[in-house]
């Protein structure tokens, strides 16, 4: 299997699989000198490592992050960083009866038909474990970006479970870290919680929508053809495990507006232009315009779930499959840090890209 990498400059290349001994990235195009350390990249896969809850999966991996090249005595060196992630709780035995059967909803068909043979074991590379991965990479991105951007901030959170949406009137950043959803709203958390737990205790999942907002990018980021910001934004969302659609700023609902309603006013601030609203997700033309920069993406509900379900085995006879093992009955809740990781990887990756043509912005306002 090949493309597992992704970025033009900040390159990520993943490896491994759910239940081999490790997973882990290779990360080139790091600037030197970065200040990085494992206790550093370990915050974030904190955020993202299951069995923290009863509303993730209860496989307890501590998912203790090792650097094995490109750091000296704490800081970058500008070769390659590899990073290794051990797989310590895997229980392949769970996934015994689905040897020869294919999970409805899952990649274990399209596997197998595109290369005849599959890691039936928790899914191999089709496996949300895969973003543990992502998630170090993306702490080193963050840990970059800090010097080359040091007031940008990147910011996820769910805005949808199901059926359940946020009320954006009652939005509140605090709140965000404060709930096992990552949702912006103290009264949202509550509900949501026996929502998922009637979904949990009917052997049943949910997907969900999570946002990711960038504050303070720098304008001129991005190219207006094949490397605009919110192609490569995209791409990296759409990658992630489970995700079926990828909106920037307004997204699909621009379709529903009018022309004055979607163009975002523009007057002279003390500062540099000011916008009258964002309607654009921070980016016109493939560019970013220096406001936040908001996109979002659908993660579909869990496919591996104990309530039967209709399917066929590899010889082609119909039978009923239930997944065993552990999984998560919303897995959005850990793609949050995981989003903010891609989102990350893509900025760094523009940044460096601007630095090397433009060295810095040329047009200049006012």
């Amino acid at each position: 299997m090949s493309y597992n990498t992704f970025g033009h400059m900040f390159r990520v290349t993943t490896w491994g699989e759910s239940h081999g001994p490790a997973i882990g990235a290779t990360v080139d195009g790091c600037p030197p000198n970065v200040p990085v350390t494992p206790e550093m990249l370990q915050v974030w896969l904190d955020m993202r490592k299951p069995g923290t809850g009863k509303n993730v999966t209860q496989r307890k991996e501590p998912d203790a992050v090792k650097i094995l090249s490109g750091v000296f005595e704490g800081k970058t060196t500008g070769t390659p960083i590899q990073l290794l992630i051990e797989n310590t709780d895997q229980r392949s035995k769970d996934y015994g009866d689905i040897v020869e059967k294919f999970r409805p909803g899952h990649a274990d068909i399209s596997y197998w038909m595109k290369y005849g043979i599959r890691d039936y074991r928790g899914g191999g590379r089709s496996s949300a474990r895969e973003t543990a991965s992502r998630v170090a990479a993306g702490g080193i991105a963050r840990e970059a970006i800090k010097l080359l951007a040091p007031d940008l901030k990147i910011t996820g959170y769910m805005v949808q479970m199901g059926e359940k949406h946020i009320d954006r009137s009652t939005f509140d950043w605090d709140a965000i870290d404060q709930n096992p959803f990552w949702v912006p709203s103290f009264e949202a958390a509550k509900e949501w919680e026996t929502y998922l737990d009637g979904i949990r205790k009917s052997q049943n999942s949910v997907g969900a929508v999570i946002e990711v907002t960038a504050r303070n990018v720098p304008a001129g980021l991005g190219a207006p053809v094949y490397a605009k910001l919110d192609t490569d934004l995209a791409a990296a969302m759409m990658s992630i495990n489970a995700v079926k659609g990828v909106e920037i700023g307004e997204g699909m609902a621009a379709a529903t507006l009018m022309g004055t309603e979607n163009a975002d006013e523009i007057r002279m601030g003390p500062d540099g232009p000011i916008f009258s609203d964002n309607h654009a997700g921070g980016i016109l033309g493939g560019i970013s315009t220096g406001q936040d920069v908001v996109v979002r993406f659908a993660v579909k509900p869990t496919s591996s779930i104990t309530t039967p379900r209709k399917t066929i085995t590899k010889t082609g006879e119909e039978t009923d499959i239930i997944t065993k093992g552990r999984h998560d009955p919303c897995v959005g809740i850990r793609a949050v840090p995981v989003g903010e990781a891609m989102m990350a990887c893509v900025i760094l990756d523009h940044i460096l890209m601007h630095r090397g043509q433009q060295g810095e912005n040329q047009g200049h306002i006012g």
